[in-house]
Order: C-alpha cells, then sequence, then structure tokens
C-alpha cells in the first residue's frame, strides 16, 4: 500500500475517533482545522520518510502540534504517549464489541438540542465519518454549496454554545437518540448506494455504518428503535450477492435468488429484531425492519405476503411520511395487484421532492406501464435512467423501458 492509500485510508475510516479526541481537549472548529493540518503534513512527509508504525497516533500528535501555541510544544511527546494510549484503549474495546466512547458521545454533541435539527444528522456525518458537503447533498435533497454553509454554521454552534462531551444519559439521551440513528442509517444508505455504483469507498461507508449501528445496539439493549436499525441493516446488506445478475443488471428484492443471501446475516437480523420486540414501540425503524422481514420470509419458500407489506407501510407512512416511506407504499400497493392506487400514492408526495428522488421516478415508471400509458411511462424511465448513479439500475430501467408496448 502507497503512502497516499494509507493517508486516505486512515482519514476516512478513523476520521471521527480523531476528530471525537483531539475535539475533547481543543474544541470541535480546532480539531477540524488541526486535523486537516495533519493529514496534509502526511502527504507532504510519508511519501518520503515512510509510513508511521501508528499513523492515527502520528495525525493526533501531529494535529495537537498545530493547534498548540509554542509553549506548549515542548510537550510532544508527552501528548504523543497519551494519544497511543488513547488508540491503545479503542482498539482493545473494538476486539471486546464494547464502545469506543469517544466516538459515540461525539455523535450525541451532534444531536445536541442547540444544533438545528435539520443538520444534525449531516453533521454527524462530516463529523464521524469525514463525508463532505458534495457527497452527501443527494441525499439531504440540498446544494453542495448551501450545505457546506449550514454545515460550517452548525460546527461553529457547538463551540459558541459550550456542549460537553459527556454522554448524556436519561430523557435528554432518548431524546437524542434518534436522530444518531437516522445519521447511522443515512451514512449505511448513502454506502450502500454508492456501493452497488462499485464504489469501494461507499462499500467501507456502509460497513463503518453497520459497525456504528452494531456500537449503539450493543450499549443500549433496551432500546428498541436501536435494535430494529440494527436488524434493518443486516437485512440489506445479506441481499448483497442477489442484487445484481451474472450480466450487471440490478435484480429486484422478490425475483432474487435466496440462495445468494448471506444466511448467518440473516439470521443475526432475526436475532437484533426479536430483541426489539421485548420492549416494541412504535417507531420508524420497527417498521421498517418488519418491512424487511417480510420480504425475508421467502427463505422459508413462503410467497411474499403484499398484504402485509402494504399495511406496514401505511404505518410507516403515518409516522414517518417523508418520499422514501410514500414510495415504498406506491410499489407494494402495486405489487399487491393495485399499479392504479400506487400511482394516486405516488402523486401524494410534494413535486419538489419528487423531482430528484430516483427511485419515485422508477416506481412511478413501472405503475404507468403497468396502467398502459406507455408514453408517460417512457418519459419516467428517461428520468428515473438519468438520476441512476448504479450502472445495475441502469441496465434494469433500460431492459424495462425496451419492453413497452410501441
Amino acid at each position: 500500500m502507497s503512502a497516499f492509500d494509507e493517508i486516505e485510508r486512515v482519514a476516512r475510516l478513523s476520521h471521527g475517533r480523531l476528530v471525537a479526541i483531539l475535539a475533547a481537549s481543543t474544541g470541535m472548529t480546532d480539531a477540524m482545522d488541526a486535523l486537516s493540518e495533519a493529514v496534509v503534513r502526511a502527504l507532504e512527509t510519508w511519501p518520503d520518510r515512510g509510513i508511521p508504525a501508528n499513523p492515527e497516533a502520528w495525525l493526533i500528535a501531529t494535529a495537537r502540534n498545530s493547534a498548540a501555541d509554542a509553549g506548549r510544544r515542548s510537550a510532544r511527546a508527552a501528548r504523543a504517549a497519551d494519544t497511543l494510549a488513547l488508540l491503545d484503549d479503542e482498539r482493545r474495546a473494538a476486539g471486546t464489541n464494547a464502545t469506543p466512547d469517544r466516538t459515540l458521545n461525539l455523535m450525541f454533541v451532534c444531536a445536541h438540542p442547540a444544533i438545528d435539527a435539520r443538520m444534525r444528522t449531516p453533521l454527524m456525518l462530516q463529523l464521524v465519518l469525514g463525508l463532505d458537503a458534495r457527497r452527501m447533498a443527494a441525499a439531504f435533497l440540498i446544494a453542495p454549496g448551501t450545505l457546506g454553509q449550514r454545515l460550517t454554521r452548525a460546527r461553529s454552534k457547538i463551540a459558541a454554545v459550550g456542549i460537553g462531551f459527556a454522554l448524556p444519559d436519561g430523557a435528554e439521551r432518548a431524546a437524542r437518540l434518534g436522530h444518531v440513528l437516522d445519521a447511522i442509517y443515512a451514512a449505511f444508505t448513502v454506502g450502500i448506494d454508492g456501493g452497488g455504483a462499485g464504489d469501494a469507498k461507499s462499500n467501507s461507508l456502509a460497513q463503518e455504518a453497520l459497525w456504528l449501528g452494531s456500537v449503539v445496539a450493543a450499549q443500549m439493549p433496551e432500546e428498541s428503535e436501536a435494535q430494529a436499525l440494527f436488524a434493518l441493516m443486516l437485512f440489506t446488506r445479506a441481499r448483497r450477492a442477489a442484487r445484481v445478475d451474472a450480466a450487471g443488471c440490478l435484480v429486484p428484492l422478490d425475483d432474487q435468488d435466496t440462495d445468494l443471501w448471506d444466511a448467518r446475516m440473516m439470521d443475526d437480523a432475526d436475532a437484533a429484531l426479536c430483541l426489539a420486540a421485548r420492549r416494541p414501540s412504535l417507531g420508524r425503524y420497527q417498521i421498517e425492519a418488519a418491512i424487511a422481514a417480510a420480504h425475508a420470509d421467502r427463505r422459508s419458500g413462503r410467497p411474499t405476503d403484499w398484504g402485509a407489506i402494504v399495511d406496514l407501510y401505511r404505518g410507516l407512512v403515518a409516522l414517518h411520511p417523508t418520499t422514501g416511506a410514500l414510495t415504498g407504499l406506491a410499489a407494494a400497493t402495486a405489487a399487491a395487484g393495485a399499479p392504479a392506487a400506487g400511482l394516486t400514492v405516488l402523486d401524494e408526495v410534494a413535486p419538489a421532492c419528487a423531482a430528484l428522488y430516483q427511485p419515485w421516478w422508477a416506481v412511478r415508471a413501472h405503475l404507468l406501464a403497468a396502467t398502459g400509458q406507455a408514453q408517460a411511462a417512457d418519459l419516467a424511465y428517461d428520468r428515473a435512467i438519468a438520476l441512476s448513479h448504479d450502472p445495475a439500475a441502469r441496465v434494469f430501467l433500460a431492459a424495462r423501458k425496451a419492453r413497452l408496448a410501441p
């Protein structure tokens, strides 16, 4: 591995942990700036001097030095030793499935009530997983420049308000937990979508999000939504090998070969969902995990119960009426035998929300075709294909478009 590859790997996969360690002593804004300077310094020196034995410790020591004044520079060796100890603690914690407290604390800092609710999830993705505004913009339907400005203001708010890094408890923890789970799932979704397009970085992001989900689930076994989110991600990840056929075409979920699903991961998902059911509460991720479990019933040779899935989606829309939930309800309604009713559901989505949402256009194209509206379906397929970043999805949609009656 080249020095440049190692810098990219450490800066991406360890971003949140490094920021969390630095922020505890320097403040959020200084931590971000100092870490960026340390990465630049690594780009300048590692190719010539070689990769340090402990790259993370090197970056933290360098970042602390850049953030310190001249009087504190003489303590560099002591700080480096302290950093090595911190990282060693984290490695031992990861080996025993214990939480890396600083990462989890940082996520709850980003979910503080003082932070704009719309920015909590993207702020966590930036600080914990190192995503930039450009990569997140499509997921949040915000222009990259606008999102970048809002993130800058959100980071400044942490310092201005003096938000502490202690992990909250009781009602305060419960109030922030939903935002933490949303950020984890958003990162997982971005990773899964990019992974389908053959992006190795996105595959790593999905895996990192899955790990964060396991951390929260392990540390909060009494939180049903945490268990359900972990189950949902496992169900989704388990189907990875079956989502594309040998010709590079996307395979719809109901047509996938269940023998290609990861059986062990499916079993783990079932176990996590059972844990969630011990303390059932009305939550988004419990419903979404239940939908995924209903699809997974095909492993036992049973046909998909679309009626049950429609009912679950109706509950999800009532609780969480997002564009994604309505699109899922429309697709399930059509699969249950009512494509015209599915189109009616799609029409409930505001045009501004549907404009750049690829699944909405893909489902709309399918339902227009199913109801004999070939010309409108042709245009919808073109829009869905244009919005698809996944080559397998483009192949699938193009094939469906080609089947339209002239």
